[in-house]
């Protein structure tokens, strides 16, 4: 049997309604905070719009996932929202534009991807790897800013990305505004499954079969 691609498995699971959804009320969220943090001294005005992206979009990001039956975990202080849609666990957080290095910085984070262990093999297995079962993983939605608050309203980018299970690299990551083409796709080969059916041959002159 040839092994799903990660595309297939975040398509499976993750539904186009909660993708969408999740990349409105995001953008939402770093709208509200940046225009909260408007009249606040320069100097310390970066620090404040980091802080209140974090708050509205983490509020954002379980509107999101509630509304599309995603089971977001309380808003609590600072930790960070997740969620869950099929095998996969929901995670997001903001970059500056540039290299993703800061990724690594949340131990949460951390920990999520260590459950891509069984999804690398499908991107990096080797020849002779054995592949198992895919029973989880985690995927974030990655927010990207420019690095002037001048372009700093909402995000340049929101990417849907899925890390491997180190956090070092990335086995998969697009731009959310590309992703969710991927169902039209998958509706468009659905359409084209024509169902065939078996033509009953007779096999002698009794109508009865027997």
């Amino acid at each position: 049997m040839d092994k799903p691609t990660i595309q297939q498995l975040l398509l499976a699971h993750l539904s186009r309604d909660l993708v969408l959804n999740v990349e409105e009320l995001l953008e939402t969220g770093a709208q509200r905070a940046f225009g909260k943090a408007k009249g606040m001294n320069d100097g310390h005005l970066p620090s404040v719009v980091g802080q209140l992206r974090h708050f509205h979009m983490n509020e954002g990001f379980a509107a999101a996932l509630e509304g599309s039956g995603a089971f977001p975990t309380p808003i609590k202080g600072n930790s960070l929202v997740t969620g869950r849609a099929g095998i996969f666990q929901l995670g997001r957080f903001n970059l500056r534009q540039g290299p993703w290095y800061n990724a690594r910085r949340s131990a949460k984070r951390r920990v999520m991807a260590q459950a891509n262990a069984a999804i690398e093999p499908l991107v990096q297995g080797g020849l002779f790897d054995s592949q198992k079962p895919i029973t989880t993983g985690s995927v974030f939605f990655v927010c990207i800013f420019s690095a002037s608050l001048e372009h700093g309203e909402k995000p340049m980018s929101i990417e849907i990305a899925v890390p491997n299970q180190h956090m070092t690299d990335w086995l998969f990551h697009e731009p959310v505004s590309l992703f969710v083409q991927r169902y039209n796709d998958v509706a468009v080969q659905d359409d084209r499954a024509v169902p065939m059916l078996k033509t009953q041959q007779k096999t002698g002159s009794n109508p009865e079969g027997t």
